[in-house]
């Protein structure tokens, strides 16, 4: 039985998520938006690293011949190939493809290519197994791992050899290879038998969101233990482990905080929790004009812009809602051109459409008062208007997390998600559901990250629409939370 290197790195965190994976593969969930993102995030880091080592020679990557690949290999290895990229082995019934192969002396040097700005554990049970194929069929003397370098910031052109750092896993990756056969052992015969016998626990998402996830963890109800508002992961397994589950499980004796007593109590009543004057005094805070106010943002794991570092949240949109004392409102919104770095124009067009005067509102502040302090950076000449606006937010997520309403359906998050549809059911018109292609922040800035690469106009359109859908009801969700608090408190 073959394995590859994902599939080692897989039976290391779970030998059940293994024999999933191998026996009952439809089982898997539905890969999301986010994982395909990030796997061509990895494709593009790895296709550019390659040009640390110019004049490489290619193995072609060939699914349905492996044979060949590996042939091919042995190819350019007999011909005294300097630099190999995506070199193919199987050995001992392990398959693996390293990323960067160069040849030193007699020799050679193995660098894998990673799209994470450092070094991980994880990172070097991969380099490991890597290194125990490889080692069978050539002479290794160093391993690698090419990361990006988030200090980089880019000016002018891109200088790849400063967006790349080179770290020498050698020892770590050799410390691992007494530990490498007895694992294969263990997975081997773990995949002989029946089913592994395996609980939920941490390990379902260490290092990786496991996706048969789904399948394992179909018997907990909703809402259970491990909805409990801010406790620690391990904690909630080791209640599980004593055999609680659902909210009623729980002793009346165990020890919760106010919210997590709050949660519990209004599960058993099916009603909201309410203290008027906690959100009386937050209402109170507020002062017209107010500005209803979100971002959203993109990251490039590979800077495309001047003064732009890698991973850094750029923002390229904003909804701004704004309500005046007599009751009127309206609405004011920018999207940035996907060619081009939107934060001048942004920074321009949010300063002339905020108010004056009157409170700023955000939900979850923090996010949009940093991204303002980061334009405040980019660009001085308007850095004392920036920074004023922030003086002036007032974040909408304090009377949730204070403890003024809590409804039972929030399951234990205040997140403006949770938050809107408990205090909004069934209304369309707040339904994140019934929007086009862009339904949540991930979305956004997945989409926009790659928008410059689309060439269809007509695709482009419509997804421009959905853009300015979607933020748009961010604030607008804003105001009727805003609203509904006014009717509460009342």
């Amino acid at each position: 039985m073959t394995l590859s290197k994902s599939q080692y790195i897989r039976g290391l965190q779970c030998h059940k998520s293994l024999w999933l994976y191998k026996n009952r593969p439809e089982l898997r969930d539905v890969t999301d938006h986010t994982k395909e993102s990030l796997f061509n995030t990895g494709h593009s880091v790895g296709e550019l690293a390659k040009e640390l080592f110019p004049h490489g020679v290619e193995v072609e990557f060939n699914a349905d011949d492996f044979k060949g690949m590996i042939s091919k290999t042995k190819e350019l290895i007999a011909n005294d190939t300097e630099v190999i990229h995506e070199a193919t082995f199987s050995e001992d019934g392990i398959f693996a493809m390293a990323d960067i192969l160069v040849q030193n002396g007699n020799t050679w040097d193995m660098y894998e290519v990673k799209a994470s700005t450092k070094v991980k554990d994880y990172h070097i049970d991969d380099a490991s197994i890597q290194w125990y194929t490889l080692s069978k069929g050539i002479e290794l003397n160093r391993a690698y791992i090419v990361h990006i370098d988030n200090t980089y910031i880019r000016d002018g052109k891109l200088e790849i050899e400063k967006l790349f750092a080179i770290e020498d896993i050698t020892e770590r990756v050799q410390d691992k290879q007494y530990t490498i056969e007895p694992n294969l052992n263990d997975m081997k015969k773990a995949l002989k038998g029946d089913i592994p016998d395996i609980d939920i626990g941490g390990h379902c998402d260490d290092p990786y969101g496991c996706d048969f996830k789904g399948h394992c963890w179909k018997h907990i109800p909703s809402p259970s233990i491990f909805n409990l508002y801010w406790m620690n992961g391990s904690k909630k397994f080791e209640m599980y482990y004593k055999g609680m589950m659902t909210y009623a499980d729980i002793p009346s004796d165990f020890r919760l905080n106010d919210t997590q007593r709050v949660q519990v109590e209004t599960a058993k009543i099916k009603e909201p929790y309410i203290d008027k004057n906690i959100i009386k005094d937050f209402l109170g805070t507020i002062e017209y004009p107010i500005n209803f106010f979100d971002f959203e943002t993109f990251q490039n794991a590979i800077p495309r812009f001047d003064n732009q570092r890698p991973y850094q949240q750029i923002p390229f949109q904003y909804s701004l809602h704004i309500l005046h004392e007599d009751g009127a409102m309206e609405h004011k919104e920018f999207l940035g051109n996907e060619n081009s770095d939107p934060r001048g124009a942004l920074r321009a067009q949010m300063l002339n459409d905020i108010t004056a005067t009157g409170s700023i509102v955000a939900y979850n502040q923090s996010f949009e008062k940093t991204r303002i302090v980061e334009l405040a950076e980019f660009d001085e000449s308007r850095k004392d208007e920036l920074l004023a606006l922030n003086e002036r937010f007032v974040d909408l997520i304090v009377p949730f997390r204070g403890r003024g309403y809590y409804h039972p359906d929030f399951n234990g998050s205040f997140s403006i998600k949770s938050v809107l549809p408990a205090m909004f059911p069934n209304d369309d018109e707040l339904d994140y559901k019934k929007l086009g292609s862009i339904q949540n922040g991930g979305d956004a800035m997945d989409t926009f990250a790659n928008l410059h690469l689309l060439k269809d106009k007509s695709k482009l359109a419509v997804i421009k629409k959905d853009f300015l859908a979607y933020c748009r009801l961010d604030t607008l969700a804003m105001v009727r939370i805003w609203e509904k608090l006014h009717e509460i408190s009342a």
